[in-house]
């Protein structure tokens, strides 16, 4: 299967989970529970996460868990050439929706990579070794590139897939924690 019709279908599948409000809930609690059960998450004073999208694991509970825990929040900004660069936010921090749909924050606080410690890693599709299929942009895979903190992602099972062979540029994450 090509990323782009793995893509399709999973998305497909977290639309459906995304109809089931009270059992994306409950498995996103599950999720929380065993990443702050997690070294990575405990000894991190700085994470860096997405601004989520309603098919993805919601992480706003988790930047509230972060920020109770005394850690720092980064956000990511897409930059020109597929980059990425991670900005801090809180609570009363604004956002701006690109035209992917994606909520970046309207900060100035600049955090270099080798400041965060735990980066939690979105994708649309993963392979349980780690392996991650994107949305597309390879953001990500340029970012890892030499990136060298600890790599979580948070996975519904309905995003599992078997039938996909990663490329040599693909980066697996360290530890995914699926519900």
């Amino acid at each position: 299967m090509e990323k782009k019709q793995i893509r399709q279908a999973i998305l497909s599948k977290l639309q459906s989970l995304a109809n089931r409000p009270e059992e994306k809930l409950a498995r996103e609690t599950q999720l929380y529970q065993e990443l702050c059960q997690t070294k990575s998450w405990q000894q991190a004073e700085c994470i860096g996460m997405i601004r989520s999208t309603p098919l993805e694991v919601a992480t706003y509970p988790l930047y509230q868990l972060a920020w109770q825990e005394g850690k720092t929040v980064v956000v990511p900004k897409s930059l020109p050439n597929r980059q990425l660069a991670f900005y801090a936010v809180d609570e009363k921090t604004e956002y701006t929706t690109t035209k992917f749909g994606v909520e970046e924050p309207l900060s100035q606080h600049f955090v270099d990579k080798t400041n965060i410690q735990l980066l939690i890693v979105p994708g649309v599709a993963f392979k349980k070794e780690g392996y991650r299929i994107g949305y597309g942009g390879g953001f990500y895979d340029r970012y890892l590139a030499d990136y060298t903190g600890e790599t979580i992602s948070l996975v519904f099972k309905e995003q599992l897939i078997t039938n996909w062979q990663p490329q040599s540029f693909d980066l697996p994450v360290q530890q995914i924690i699926i519900a």
